[in-house]
């Protein structure tokens, strides 16, 4: 299928809210979108655990925190220090800003790192987040060992992740608004497609840098994504002999949820995979 196919297609389909575009379009920043959205990230452990549990007095790590919004979401719950992490360091300047405006500059700290090499001491942190952040990790074995190290006995590490085939498990959204698109078309085809629809926007040529890559022999891939399916992730568990004392997976919506059990199907259908590591 070609790229003026997905293209044509792609014109079809409602632009779902992103925060790249609504950050152009003067808005709001990304790092006050992530603070808004903050509660949505920790929705799924609610039914198993407070927001006392997760953060009241706690040291607390924030894995691939972007702006650090939803990191600042987390010192309004009680944290006594949140450090977010990311391995863009453009993110400071904005992250840090919104920590002063909301009077929460002694509370946070931005750390640019990388997850499978955490700068922290071992036994931390209490409380480590990993949100719509497994699926990003280029080393998600190192990345889990990393954080076990790194918690302290008794701490908790709270994964959520959307699958590979969740309809915009591709995270290209901010410019193809296709669900499951990233079936029916090759890599090639959406690399091509994306490059195309975001070329003109003012961050297009940041967007590509930090989606695409190339490979030795000059093939492009996006880079930013491991393609974590439910499968892989709980073989990773297995390997690492890490055993969940939470997991449950969310399907798309209730309705859905006889899709989201069935074996052939349950990878496309479920919104987010919810782990909970606990360190004895």
């Amino acid at each position: 299928m070609s790229k003026q196919s997905l293209i044509k297609l792609n014109k079809l389909f409602k632009a779902p809210v992103h925060p790249f575009n609504l950050q152009n379009n003067g808005v709001k920043s990304y790092a006050m979108w992530q603070y808004e959205k903050g509660e949505d990230t920790i929705k799924f452990f609610l039914k198993k655990y407070t927001k006392e549990e997760m953060f009241k007095d706690k040291i607390c790590v924030d894995i691939g925190c972007g702006a650090a919004g939803k990191s600042l979401f987390y010192v309004s719950c009680g944290a006594k220090k949140v450090y977010g992490l990311e391995i863009l360091g453009k993110y400071k300047e904005e992250a840090d800003a919104l920590a002063e405006s909301l009077g929460f500059s002694d509370k946070f700290e931005f750390v640019c790192g990388d997850s499978a090499d955490l700068p922290f001491e071992d036994n931390f942190a209490d409380t480590i987040i990993v949100n719509d952040a497994m699926e990003h990790v280029a080393n998600p074995e190192k990345t889990l060992l990393e954080m076990m190290r790194v918690l302290k006995s008794g701490g908790r590490i709270y994964i959520n992740f959307p699958p590979y085939y969740h309809p915009f498990g591709a995270h290209l959204s901010d410019a193809i608004y296709i669900p499951w698109v990233h079936i029916p078309y090759s890599e090639k085809t959406l690399i091509e497609a994306y490059k195309e629809l975001v070329k003109d926007v003012p961050d297009g040529a940041e967007r590509i840098k930090f989606r695409i890559s190339k490979r030795e022999n000059g093939e492009e891939y996006f880079s930013y994504i491991n393609k974590m399916t439910l499968k892989r992730f709980k073989g990773i568990l297995k390997k690492l002999d890490l055993k969940p004392v939470y997991y449950c997976e969310a399907p798309l919506r209730s309705i859905l949820s006889p899709l989201a059990k069935l074996p052939g199907l349950r990878e496309m259908f479920v919104k987010m995979a919810v782990v909970v590591l606990e360190k004895k």
